[in-house]
């Protein structure tokens, strides 16, 4: 019997920004820092809880998303739609989620900018109605 070949992951922008959204979703910090550039910029907004722009792998799964879920259960990002062009990947998206301390749902509509080079995403920027987000945690 001979060894059966596995599909190659594609390098695709479209195929990097899905995989950190299915690691993301999983849990699997190892998988979405193997998406992220060694000196990625990651910015979430200006009124989010977790404001500021995070740089390297490990900082971001720590200052990000390992915070995310402490703060809120179930914390998912729904990935919509995409639209690429380039090395540009942004997605229209939710993400819900239900406070840890104040017990409130949270059900928000996003969009999220990625630049993808060498199979790796290098940047993103978080555009969210924070005031939605601030309302489910107070």
């Amino acid at each position: 019997m001979g060894l059966i070949e596995q599909p190659a992951v594609s390098d695709s922008p479209r195929s990097v920004v899905r995989r950190q959204y299915l690691a993301s979703a999983a849990g699997d910090l190892e998988a979405l820092r193997a998406t992220l550039a060694p000196d990625v910029e990651w910015t979430e907004m200006a009124g989010f809880p977790l404001a500021g722009t995070y740089r390297t792998s490990a900082g971001v799964t720590a200052g990000v998303m390992e915070v995310l879920g402490k703060d809120w259960q179930d914390w998912t990002a729904h990935d919509d739609t995409y639209v690429v062009e380039g090395e540009n990947v942004v997605v229209l998206a939710r993400y819900t989620a239900t406070h840890r301390t104040t017990g409130k749902a949270l059900k928000v509509r996003v969009a999220h900018h990625f630049v993808v080079r060498g199979g790796l995403i290098v940047r993103f920027e978080q555009f969210v109605d924070t005031a939605l987000v601030r309302d489910a945690a107070s």
